[in-house]
């Protein structure tokens, strides 16, 4: 385990460097096609996915998500954005509500604590009470403002974000780069049934993420992607700006992507966005998500995750 204050300023200095191409220069990736050859549902006729617009969100359909929609379209699913403020009574006829990076407005353009909620009280109980009566939630909370911003929702379902920047120290000290791999060898990702799917010709060995946050889970949540003790997480005051006094925490153990039942309905909370997408970041075009070579695993992922919110056991 690296505990070595000199090595936190160097994976802070390394952030800093990283996430000036990336939050500049993140782009879609227009012309990525994933070639889905077997439908998971008759196209156009599966379940009702919205994505949430409604909330400052870094990721929508039209923009850095468009991928992500089209990826669902082509496993058959019914994809259309949700705007203005949530309700009990507009969430009917949705099966899940995607909520992607969503942002109070005081944070649009201020990453700095303090960081406010996206939600009000009264959308965070309309959205529980429609887990808990069948619906399904798939909320993704990236690295600092974003968590921050979505702490009240996710405690709403029993989880405890982490407003930070949770990196592999060990890997970012030996100037290694590229994503974060989990998988199936080395234990930190999940053989459950949302992470592996309905039998054996959807399996996962490993998937990719690329940066994110990290999280505790409630004890009837499953964990599909636990970090391993190497991972530390810096939880800055402004997003991005690092000093050797930034505090740290050591994350192993705790989550990157876990599924929840709840009530009648079901959950998934990922601290991670950009492994849902495909984009490109920084000057040199850099792929960042599922258009990544090593993040061919997460195609399939994406399908096994929707099919559990969907369809596994509520046929």
């Amino acid at each position: 385990m690296v505990r070595n204050r000199a090595i936190y300023i160097f994976i802070a200095v390394q952030l800093v460097f990283s996430s000036a191409k990336v939050s500049g220069q993140q782009v879609s990736d227009t012309s990525f096609d994933p070639k889905i050859a077997i439908p998971t549902h008759p196209i156009g006729e599966g379940p009702r996915v919205y994505i949430d617009e409604g909330h400052h969100n870094f990721h929508t359909l039209d923009g850095r998500y468009s991928t992500f929609a089209n990826l669902l379209r082509a496993y058959g699913y019914q994809v259309d954005s949700r705007k203005g403020e949530i309700t009990f009574e507009n969430l009917h006829g949705t099966d899940v509500l995607v909520i992607a990076n969503a942002l109070n407005e005081f944070n649009v353009n201020n990453w700095s604590k303090p960081i406010h909620q996206a939600f009000s009280g009264s959308e965070i109980a309309a959205i529980k009470s429609w887990v808990a009566q069948g619906g399904s939630l798939f909320l993704i909370a990236d690295h600092m403002p974003f968590p921050g911003a979505v702490d009240s929702l996710a405690s709403a379902f029993g989880f405890s974000v982490l407003d930070g920047f949770a990196r592999d120290a060990v890997k970012i000290a030996k100037r290694v780069g590229g994503p974060d791999v989990f998988s199936i060898q080395e234990g930190t990702l999940s053989k459950h049934l949302a992470a592996q799917g309905k039998d054996n010709t959807q399996n996962v060995d490993s998937i990719a993420t690329f940066g994110g946050q990290a999280f505790e889970i409630p004890d009837n949540a499953i964990s599909l992607i636990t970090l391993p003790d190497r991972f530390h997480i810096l939880l800055p005051d402004t997003a991005w700006k690092f000093s050797p006094s930034t505090h740290s925490v050591n994350v192993g153990g705790f989550s990157q992507g876990a599924v929840l039942e709840f009530g009648k309905g079901r959950m998934a909370l990922f601290g991670e966005a950009a492994m849902f997408s495909a984009q490109f970041s920084g000057k040199d075009k850099r792929p960042m998500g599922i258009n990544h070579p090593k993040a061919k695993g997460n195609i399939s992922f994406i399908r096994n995750i929707l099919y559990w919110l969907t369809v596994v056991d509520k046929e």
